[in-house]
Order: structure tokens, then C-alpha cells, then sequence
């Protein structure tokens, strides 16, 4: 499928997710970058409420990141506790927190605002616990790049439709990125997952009420019907830029 084919078929399927779920919200505040790169190493591995829970606290606990500088990581580990795997998304943490205090002299990002898109996935992806997908939402969420990031939902259901045949997220990461329709990275991102929840599932899809079933080239259709109503989850990173921690408002 070439470049041009591939950026048309993403727009089709965008204009038919936007008629199912329509045009997503984004935070009525862009969240900073180093807010943004926190959230999304707790939203590994685990879901967006248990994810929201432990940013939460976390911004309760320490509402400077400055904070974090001298606390260690098993204390840290005990406030974001909600997110799982505490001792590993602590020490990436630690990690950024430190780095960043040594070779910047202040915990911030906003001089990857001045840097492509590369070179920002680049310098994110050399601190451990950080890979392309963590990156790429710093970029789209944060930043406003127009650059779609991939989870196991976007991965899934993008094979499945057959818009590529790619072994992991990050290979449909850098495929799909390579001529993505302009303005629509955010809407196609969100309502991809969306798909993925409710209807493109893991083991049990429901094909029949799928909305880009006449599109999707998956063979091994499930023709079941879900009339139950599942509770809307949380879509965590367009939610941290509205957090402001209690007593800080």
C-alpha cells in the first residue's frame, strides 16, 4: 500500500469512527509536556481510571515536581501504587526527574517545543521505561504534533482492518506516521481506541455492529451483537491538563 493510499484509507476510516463516536474533546488546557510524560508512564500496562487515580495523588502529594528530587522510591512507589508496577514506573520517574535536575538545571520540557518530531521521540525514548509509544503521546497530547500514537488497541485494530500487517505497535507506530492526513491525528487516535474497546475486542469482536465493518479485511469475523451498555471509561491524557490538585486552585 503506498504512502498516498495509506494516508487516504486512514482519513476514510477517521470520517466513519467520527460518525460512530464522533469529534473527541481535547483538554480545554494543554497540559505540560513533563506533566504529560508522568501520566502516561503510570498509564502503562494498566487502565486509564487506576492510571488517573495515581497521577492524582501523586500531583496531591507533590504539586511541585521539585518535590520529587528528595523523595525516594519506595516512598514514590507507595503513592502511585494505583497505576501497577510501582517499582518500575518509580524509577522511571526518578529517572526523568533526576536527569532532567542534572543536565538541564530545571524539570521541565518545553524546549522539545523547538525540536522536529524525530528528535523529540529521540531524546524521550533514551530514558529507560520511555518507548515510542510514552514519546508520541507527549508529542500529540502535549505538544499538538500531528502524530498518531499506537497502543495494543490501535495495533490490533489496525491489522485487523488491514490498513497494515505490522508485528508490533511501534512498527505500525512508524508506518502510518509517514504521511498521516493533516489535522486529525488526535480524533483518529482517541476514536481508534474507543473502537477497540467497545466493538474490535481482543478475543471477542463484535463485527456485526462494527462501525468500519465494510471496510475491514479481518477473516475471522465474529458476527456477535453486544446490546449491553459498557460504562464510559476515562480517556486519562486528555484529562491533565484540567487536574488541579486541591488547594492549589
Amino acid at each position: 500500500m503506498s504512502k498516498s493510499k495509506l494516508s487516504r484509507s486512514i482519513a476514510e476510516i477517521n470520517i466513519l469512527l467520527a460518525e460512530k463516536f464522533g469529534i473527541p474533546e481535547r483538554s480545554k488546557n494543554l497540559p505540560d509536556p513533563l506533566d504529560l510524560l508522568i501520566a502516561t508512564i503510570l498509564s502503562q500496562n494498566t487502565n486509564d481510571n487506576n492510571s488517573y487515580k495515581a497521577f492524582e495523588n501523586l500531583k496531591l502529594n507533590y504539586p511541585d515536581w521539585e518535590m520529587l528530587k528528595s523523595v525516594s522510591e519506595e516512598e514514590l512507589e507507595a503513592v502511585i501504587k494505583t497505576a501497577g508496577l510501582a517499582k518500575q514506573k518509580s524509577a522511571a520517574i526518578k529517572n526523568v526527574i533526576n536527569t532532567l535536575s542534572e543536565t538541564n538545571g530545571k524539570l521541565s520540557l518545553d524546549f522539545l517545543r523547538e525540536r522536529s518530531d524525530e528528535k523529540i521521540i529521540e531524546y524521550l525514548t533514551n530514558f529507560n521505561g520511555i518507548g515510542v509509544k510514552t514519546a508520541s503521546c507527549v508529542l500529540m497530547f502535549a505538544l499538538e504534533r500531528n502524530v498518531c500514537p499506537v497502543d495494543t488497541h490501535v495495533h490490533r485494530t489496525l491489522n485487523r482492518i488491514g490498513l497494515v500487517k505490522t508485528s508490533s505497535p511501534d512498527k505500525t507506530f512508524l508506518k502510518i506516521n509517514k504521511d498521516f492526513p493533516d489535522g486529525i491525528a488526535h480524533q483518529f487516535h482517541t476514536n481508534l481506541i474507543k473502537l477497540g474497546r467497545k466493538f474490535c475486542k481482543g478475543q471477542k469482536p463484535y463485527c456485526g455492529i462494527c462501525p468500519v465493518k465494510e471496510l475491514c479485511k479481518f477473516k475471522e469475523k465474529s458476527f456477535l451483537e453486544s446490546s449491553a451498555a459498557e460504562k464510559e471509561s476515562i480517556l486519562l491524557l486528555d484529562k491533565i491538563g484540567d487536574l488541579i490538585p486541591e488547594g492549589n486552585n
